[in-house]
């Protein structure tokens, strides 16, 4: 029995100690943390790339503290041209808000929205001297540290690039800053017009810088440099592509993106010539019963020939072609009968004549 007592002490110690000792949660890394807001992962997660959300992450982490993009691109190690590039998205996205401080009275006025802005770029576009057109060479791009620079000088270059990120839906790449700026400088575009062209770019699948910067060399060769010219520029391109959507579907081919001179030939028969599906199908029809293939150059012969004849319909067409295939058979029954003639002055009956 004396047992059983000391074993029970025993147990009532212990629990004696468990009840006066100290207890503490033990979480790790989870001692030190920080917020982020669902609206980075529910509406920019998507969007965003690794260089925003390292920015991101990191200027949260220092929330209440003031920093420059140099900051942060020591911390990163990446490059300060980016570090604001992803500075400008997330303040966009109405994450934060530089900390400027306010002006004083003396100070300059107020810095023009950007709509403002870009207006006033395309005021100060001049067209070429008449009869002088300039054809560009590629410039060497700036660096990221120029265009850094001219977009703390300008309001219009940084609203261009905001912009731009916004109509690409990405964030724009050092790479990609130089190439706007180098458009908007040497090329003499200004901002509102990239901004066209780039929506152009993305409407037709192809907003790619490269093609961003070749169609923005001709655009300059062309003096598309306003609103007006742009638009009417857009107003063609955009008959041009749907020239060839109705080509695609009068033939009967598969969707795909036509070479240059596919879609020249799509804007003559369709824009100029005003051909309808029906007689381009005609056309396309007889090109490949004479040749076995499909031959743009051949139905354009076929369609050219018909402009020239004023024939625009399926039914004068079909009549042309009878006309046309009487007439060769009287000159080939012609012939034949010629051929005949000669052959029979020729004296080759004669040695029947005297059997």
């Amino acid at each position: 029995m004396r047992r059983y007592v000391i074993i029970l002490n025993e147990f009532e110690k212990d629990r004696i100690g468990r009840d006066k000792m100290n207890y503490l949660v033990n979480l790790g890394t989870w001692n030190s943390v920080f917020a982020v807001p669902c609206s980075v992962v529910d509406q920019n997660l998507k969007l965003a790339g690794s260089v925003q959300l390292k920015v991101l992450l990191w200027a949260l982490r220092h929330a209440g503290e003031p920093f420059e993009a140099q900051d942060v691109a020591n911390a990163l190690g990446i490059d300060r041209a980016d570090v604001s590039d992803a500075l400008v998205y997330w303040q966009e996205a109405g994450l934060f808000s530089p900390d400027a401080p306010k002006p004083s009275a003396s100070a300059a006025p107020e810095a023009p929205s950007c709509g403002a802005a870009q207006a006033a770029g395309t005021k100060a576009a001049e067209p070429s001297p008449a009869g002088k057109r300039r054809v560009l060479s590629r410039p060497q791009k700036p660096d990221s540290e120029f265009v850094a620079k001219r977009m703390e000088e300008s309001t219009e270059i940084a609203c261009l690039m905001q912009s731009a990120q916004q109509v690409l839906g990405r964030l724009i790449s050092s790479g990609d800053s130089a190439t706007l700026l180098m458009i908007h400088d040497d090329f003499g575009l200004p901002s509102d017009v990239i901004v066209m062209l780039l929506q152009y770019a993305v409407s037709i699948g192809k907003a790619n810088m490269r093609y961003i910067e070749k169609t923005a060399m001709n655009w300059a060769d062309e003096e598309i440099n306003t609103y007006e010219r742009a638009e009417e520029k857009l107003r063609q391109l955009t008959e041009r592509r749907q020239a060839w959507g109705k080509v695609e579907q009068a033939i009967g081919i598969s969707h795909r993106a036509p070479s240059a001179k596919e879609e020249t030939f799509a804007d003559t028969w369709v824009n100029r010539w005003q051909f309808s599906g029906e007689m381009i199908r005609e056309a396309y029809d007889r090109a490949v019963d004479a040749t076995g293939k499909f031959s743009m150059s051949y139905i354009n012969r076929i369609l050219e020939r018909w402009k020239e004849e004023k024939i625009t319909t399926v039914l004068q067409a079909e009549q042309e072609k009878m006309e046309r295939t009487a007439l060769r058979r009287k000159k080939k029954d012609n012939s034949f009968s010629q051929d005949m003639e000669e052959f029979e002055r020729s004296g080759v009956f004669d040695n029947f004549d005297r059997k």
